[in-house]
């Protein structure tokens, strides 16, 4: 059998769910060498098996707002691949949830969880719940009825959700508080939980820490870094802020930040006390990035159609760029701006941001190119070192998790290029990264028998 029949079966049995095909096609045609070199693994269809769930939950979620009116939204949970250890994986609130892009985002997981040397499987979960504009009662009331039906699918030692977009800290709080009353037990089933009752220090700040960690890996390879660089990031949220965080400590400038609405372009550079603002503005009064252009001088804001084929903020000339936001955010004709106005290094802090045409403009041109499931794991890898921690009923200090997150993320770094080079393409980030996570669970399931 050739990639091209398993690709063909893919589409042909899930033939509305563009996100999960996309993935899958990433990792058929990156993956098939391996398989080439493991007749063994072809034979007992481990590749198929793993594109396939192992279990896809959904339920209804009924809920009450603060009129007294009836609320009914979807709840979902998809368990991908265990193979290797307990499901994990983020659950996004927010309207565009949808099983194909559960799909896709557990199917990345299972890769990036297996890179980061941290016994977890992958899974994905979420709702069309849209927790924007909504009080914070109606948001608690919201994640006690999510729970209520989730909770018969998770355990510590079986699947541990996290968080993902819409569901912060708040999120977390209340979804945590519902299991322990519905279970009548305090245990580890959630990560990204708060200090003082389970949570992790440095969980908060790893996704865009540890993107910046995988980034001045790459440079460090090419006999460069971060230092002096000038760096495009986009989305507001977690990963992007503490990107832009990590990138000033390191004498990095990073020069932009956009939501939903539009972006805007600092020419001085973020500074603390201006990241400190945005952190204000977007996690606790959730108010739009244009209110960043209105307080500080010399700052540009221009708005984004979300229907167009290209996104101004990847036509700012600048060293690297970090697409944070959220999937398919960089089209070709933002690589090909990113190529003309000398971008040397784009490294993904979102979940597949960039589009596959976009990938292949950008490695013909020579630009350095990072997958999240490498660049953006150190969130992951930091829930998994919270899950370890819960097992011990320990706390570390923050050097020791940063300094953990620092040498999971150098070592997913190494592991990418190894299996890069041994696989005829060397310097391939994304041909690295997908075999090393494929072989990782494929032994596994091999060693398992055939479920």
């Amino acid at each position: 059998m050739d990639h091209h029949a398993i690709l063909a079966t893919v589409k042909q049995r899930n033939p509305h769910e563009p996100e999960f095909i996309q993935a899958a096609e990433e990792v058929i045609l990156s993956v098939f060498p391996a398989l080439e070199k493991n007749p063994e693994y072809i034979r007992l269809k481990i590749l198929d098996r793993m594109l396939e769930p192992e279990r896809l939950i959904s339920f209804r979620v009924t809920w009450m707002d603060d009129k007294g009116e009836v609320q009914v939204n979807r709840g979902y949970r998809v368990q991908m691949n265990s193979a290797i250890g307990p499901y994990k994986g983020g659950l996004r609130f927010h309207p565009s949830v949808t099983p194909s892009v559960l799909k896709f985002l557990a199917f990345e997981q299972v890769f990036k969880n297996a890179l980061t040397g941290i016994p977890m499987g992958g899974g994905k979960g979420g709702t069309d719940f849209d927790p924007k504009g909504k009080s914070d009662n109606e948001v608690m009331r919201f994640c006690q009825a999510f729970m209520a039906e989730l909770a018969r699918h998770i355990g510590h030692r079986l699947d541990v959700p996290a968080g993902d977009i819409g569901a912060g800290g708040r999120e977390i709080g209340y979804l945590f508080g519902a299991y322990k009353k519905i279970k009548n037990e305090f245990t580890g089933i959630l990560t990204g939980k708060g200090i003082g009752w389970g949570g992790s220090l440095i969980r908060t700040e790893a996704t865009g820490y540890g993107l910046i960690y995988f980034a001045e890996n790459m440079l460090q390879n090419t006999g460069t870094s971060i230092k002096g660089k000038k760096c495009l990031v986009s989305g507001s949220g977690n990963v992007a802020q503490y990107a832009i965080e990590k990138i000033i400590h390191l004498g990095g400038t990073a020069v932009s930040a956009s939501d939903s609405n539009g972006f805007i372009y600092d020419d001085a550079g973020f500074t603390q006390d201006k990241l400190e603002f945005l952190k204000e503005l977007k996690n606790k009064r959730r108010g739009r990035i244009k209110e960043y252009a209105e307080k500080f001088k010399g700052v540009e804001y221009r708005e984004i159609n979300s229907t167009a084929d290209h996104n101004p903020l990847w036509a700012i000339k600048a060293d690297c760029a970090f697409p944070c936001a959220t999937q398919n955010e960089v089209h070709p004709a933002d690589a090909n701006a990113l190529v003309k106005n000398g971008v040397k290094l784009l490294c993904e802090g979102a979940n597949m941001p960039t589009s596959p045409e976009a990938i292949n403009i950008l490695l013909d041109n020579g630009v350095m190119y990072a997958p999240g499931k490498a660049s953006n794991a150190g969130g992951v890898a930091t829930s998994g070192l919270e899950m370890t921690q819960n097992y011990m009923g320990s706390s570390w200090p923050t050097e020791e998790v940063d300094k953990k997150l620092h040498a999971i993320m150098k070592n997913i770094h190494d592991t990418c290029l190894s299996a890069a080079k041994e696989y005829g393409k060397a310097g391939n980030y994304m041909v690295g990264a997908n075999i090393a996570g494929f072989l990782k669970v494929a032994k596994a399931m091999h060693a398992q028998g055939v479920l």
